[in-house]
């Protein structure tokens, strides 16, 4: 009975993780649209200080979607593990890209396609080797998880890199260094998660009709998400504003969910009732959702199609030669007007390009 109430509750948490990122996938692309609206009505913009866009409906729109998703991501804890939930919040980034592709004209490269392949077959493997079982369900157990010797340590040792970094090392290297900023929302939002994972459960008994209000880890719990959070959200908008957001996003989503996952392994010892191949399974798809992630970002604004893809030369050509086609050699060229053969090139020339002579071009 009890397996199949753990299988019932980890399907209720798929589904939530998986509209999360359906809403605040689709929160963007509204929110952008009403935006676009309004500069297209002449009215100042956001960036400039205006908030016109309190009177453009599709914004709200975007607003209540982001909200619903984070509503579904805190009930998603409740029900499914850590392990699972938090990867699961990178398919956000994939819904917005394509559906930017579609709604806001925004082209999606071949990078970009590969990329976003990747995370949906990264998801999927997550989501078939992830624990199904979670031992917490009540308020009592969270505390005994809680004040076990591994967490403490770990978290007494977040506490203190924490402060290091924004009382030391940010005031120094903050505007230079990218990882200094995100380190500290990522390594803090590992200890609001267990909050949210706490809160979920303390919810779940609230509805069971238990006397919930009145322990008191319920109000620790949510005193240090609400100071975790605002933490959060401070360092990771400073991180937005400094360094470019294409390089933000994929750092802070690895980092921020390897800090989750050990967490998760330290508080709740998911990992104790997992086989080997499901521990191999779900960092395999874990790496193939960064790889996905890294992709769709860094790659995307460079103009690259199949059409871009080099032609293959013949193969006696290639024997007589001895070159090959570089990839981006046929980068913003007409296939009418460039046959993307290549330059035939001499022995002294490609030395001459070897040894860094510019009378080689």
């Amino acid at each position: 009975m009890s397996q199949t109430r753990g299988r019932y509750d980890f399907c209720i948490g798929l589904v939530l993780a998986m509209s999360s990122s359906i809403f605040i996938g689709g929160s963007f692309i509204l929110k952008k649209k009403g935006l676009l609206r309004l500069a297209r009505k002449g009215s100042m913009r956001a960036g400039q200080g205006g908030h016109a866009y309190l009177k453009e409906w599709l914004w709200w729109a975007g607003l209540l979607s982001m909200g619903a998703g984070e509503v579904a991501n805190f009930a998603a804890y409740a029900f499914a593990p850590a392990t699972l939930v938090t990867p699961l919040g990178a398919l956000s980034v994939l819904v917005s890209a394509i559906l930017s592709s579609f709604f806001l004209n925004e082209k999606l490269n071949l990078h970009g396609k590969i990329g976003c392949l990747l995370s949906i077959l990264g998801s999927t493997v997550m989501v078939i080797h992830a624990p199904q079982e979670e031992e917490v369900e009540t308020l009592n157990e969270m505390s005994h998880k809680l004040g076990d010797p591994g967490f403490v340590v770990f978290a007494t040792l977040v506490v203190i890199v924490s402060l290091i970094l924004i009382f030391v090392v940010g005031p120094r290297h903050g505007q230079t260094n990218i990882l200094v900023y995100i380190t500290i929302c990522s390594v803090i939002g590992a200890l609001s998660v267990s909050c949210v994972k706490g809160l979920g459960i303390a919810i779940k008994e609230l509805f069971a009709g238990k006397p919930v209000l009145q322990h008191p880890l319920s109000w620790s719990l949510l005193v240090s998400l609400i100071v975790c959070v605002s933490t959060q959200i401070n360092y990771l908008n400073r991180a937005l504003d400094i360094f470019n957001t294409s390089i933000v996003t994929p750092i802070y989503y690895v980092i921020f969910t390897t800090s989750v996952l050990t967490c998760s392994a330290i508080l709740f010892k998911e990992w104790q009732h997992m086989a080997a191949d499901d521990i191999i399974g779900t960092f395999s798809g874990f790496l193939t959702i960064i790889v996905g992630i890294f992709l769709l970002h860094a790659f995307k604004d460079v103009n690259f199609t199949l059409a871009n893809l080099p032609l293959s030369l013949r193969k006696d050509d290639r024997a007589a030669n001895g070159t090959l086609l570089s990839t981006y050699d046929c980068f913003n060229h007409d296939e009418e007007s460039s046959t993307c053969v290549g330059e035939i090139q001499s022995p002294e020339s490609l030395s001459a390009r070897r040894n860094g002579s510019l009378s080689a071009f």
